[in-house]
């Protein structure tokens, strides 16, 4: 059989606002250390979360063209915001595979009979979240937007103080929760902590999701802090980026 390092590697783009979809990128890189990767942010304008339909389009739609230049097998919008508002957009003008995350609503209701979904303002009321709790949510889900949460963890992701992240955090009482933006993720064992449920989010739907969309399977790397050295950065703030990534693929 043909080793994977010898045939040449599909490109697959991820994008986030900022740091949250490196979250995605982690698991992806992971689970498929063949593919190269392409990460585009736009840091400098986070948090998106409370731009309204037309500012998304705008920022996107010059981001995703220059996307399209690489000709990759597939983008993955790792930002639950742009895919609430901009995946139709996208996958209209865009010939290659895009590939939205959404929040993990279904397999928290299916466990539970109920969550609250935690989510940024614009996520909370797009069309389509509400469509998706309607759909899946059953009668006992709740979304609770919240408002500075992403903001605080893009900047000050290597200094979270816990006092403040208490502050940013509803006062609920949750039998389980879904983390409706990548941010969240990062302070995942935290919000776990605090209320005392389990915590949903959708990362592992996703990139099964891309493995379908690929065609591939999974060929787990040892050594993943060396293969972050081959992600290219391209936009926002490159050198945090890439600093957030070494240091996630470092952590058990």
């Amino acid at each position: 059989m043909e080793d994977f390092k010898s045939i040449k590697a599909p490109t697959v783009c991820f994008f986030d606002s900022g740091i949250g979809g490196l979250n995605l990128l982690k698991q992806s890189i992971q689970r498929f250390p063949q593919l190269k990767y392409l990460y585009f942010a736009d840091n400098y304008n986070v948090p998106y979360g409370s731009f309204s339909h037309s500012e998304l389009l705008r920022c996107v739609d010059g981001i995703f063209s220059s996307m399209a230049q690489y000709s990759p097998s597939a983008a993955v919008i790792a930002c639950n915001t742009v895919t609430a508002h901009c995946a139709k957009f996208l996958r209209d003008k865009f010939s290659f595979p895009i590939i939205g995350i959404q929040p993990a609503v279904k397999p928290a209701v299916e466990l539970f009979g109920g969550c609250h979904v935690f989510a940024t303002p614009s996520t909370a009321e797009s069309e389509s979240l509400k469509e998706l709790v309607s759909r899946c949510g059953g009668d006992k889900t709740e979304v609770v937007p919240c408002s500075h949460l992403a903001s605080y963890i893009e900047n000050n992701i290597f200094n979270i103080d816990d006092t403040k992240l208490q502050e940013l955090l509803p006062e609920i009482v949750p039998q389980a929760l879904v983390l409706g933006c990548t941010h969240y993720i990062f302070v995942k064992s935290k919000i776990q902590k605090r209320y005392a449920c389990p915590v949903f989010d959708g990362v592992n739907g996703t990139i099964n999701h891309l493995a379908e969309v690929l065609g591939i399977f999974d060929h787990f790397s040892d050594n993943l802090c060396q293969l972050s050295e081959n992600v290219e950065f391209i936009g926002g703030d490159e050198g945090k980026n890439r600093a957030v990534l070494q240091y996630i693929l470092s952590q058990p």
